[in-house]
């Protein structure tokens, strides 16, 4: 007689077995999907709608909410790992753990920094708290588990800074000589893949801090986008006090503290540099520029 822990062994260990993707229309999930796909992987994506999912042939989407647990399980049959990626508040967070524990050993879950020695990483973080809290309900459930905790997103800069570059303006900006070392996403996603469907204990237990390559002061990421599109941009610093006045019925202001207070706490430091990325996939990570270069139109 076959056990369920034994069946999930046979089920993880089965490459005709779907990897499941939460999250799969969203920028990071669909990124996961494409490298899983690059990878001749099969599989699963999660959506509250799949006819609007828009997702690549091939791709087997499926319905389900976190807000509604018990709408995931059919989701969740025969998969052999589970990319989560949380988009709901807290409240099922613990229902949902267990339903892919009923499911499956192996979960991919993409954290945050929180537990990273840097100031950058330390200071009052509302989304920090709940990947914390999901952590160790995964721990709890006695999940086969690998977090990965990515750092700035190279695709910030777009958020930030592309309508002031599209209209000819100064990026003005707080903290013009903080440095941190942003990631392409592209890494981060084919470094989740890898862990989804690479066969092996490599990965469990896997605490991965991805970051770029390199530490780029905030004045040095707008410099090399100038660089790329072949136009200088200038920085014009502000005091906190006028990126808040900026950035007023713009930004929530909590999202507007919470990035004052780590930019202020890592002024004087340098960056969080991991070779993660490098050191899980056998290549180099992207470099900002290569990031710049891969998004930004030089006709800006």
């Amino acid at each position: 007689m076959v056990t369920e822990a034994q069946q999930h062994t046979n089920e993880e260990q089965d490459p005709t077995h779907p990897v499941l993707v939460t999250g799969a229309t969203g920028r990071i999930g669909r990124a996961v999907v494409d490298e899983l796909l690059a990878a001749r992987v099969p599989v699963r994506a999660l959506t509250r709608d799949p006819a609007a999912a828009g997702l690549p042939d091939g791709v087997e989407v499926v319905a389900g909410d976190f807000t509604a647990p018990a709408s995931l399980d059919p989701a969740l049959r025969g998969v052999r790992s589970v990319f989560l990626l949380w988009t709901a508040p807290p409240a099922t967070a613990g229902a949902v753990v267990d339903r892919i524990a009923a499911h499956t050993r192996r979960v991919v879950h993409l954290s945050a920094p929180h537990r990273t020695p840097h100031p950058f990483f330390q200071q009052p973080n509302p989304m920090a708290a709940l990947h914390a809290e999901i952590e160790r309900l995964i721990a709890a459930a006695d999940l086969d588990a690998t977090f990965l905790r990515p750092g700035m997103f190279a695709s910030n800069a777009r958020l930030w800074w592309e309508p002031a570059i599209r209209a000819g303006e100064p990026v003005r900006w707080p903290y013009a000589d903080v440095e941190t070392a942003p990631i392409d996403e592209r890494d981060l996603a084919a470094v989740a893949a890898r862990t989804l469907y690479e066969a092996g204990p490599r990965h469990i237990g896997g605490d991965y801090v991805l970051t770029g390559p390199e530490a780029l002061t905030q004045a040095d990421q707008v410099r090399v986008i100038g660089e790329v599109i072949g136009r200088p941009v200038p920085f014009e610093e502000l005091s906190p006090e006028e990126f808040r006045r900026a950035t007023e019925g713009v930004w929530p202001r909590p999202v507007v503290d919470m990035l004052l207070a780590a930019w202020g706490a890592s002024a004087g430091h340098p960056a969080y540099v991991t070779t993660t990325v490098a050191d899980v996939l056998g290549t180099p990570a992207r470099t900002f520029r290569q990031w710049v270069t891969d998004h930004w139109s030089t006709q800006q």
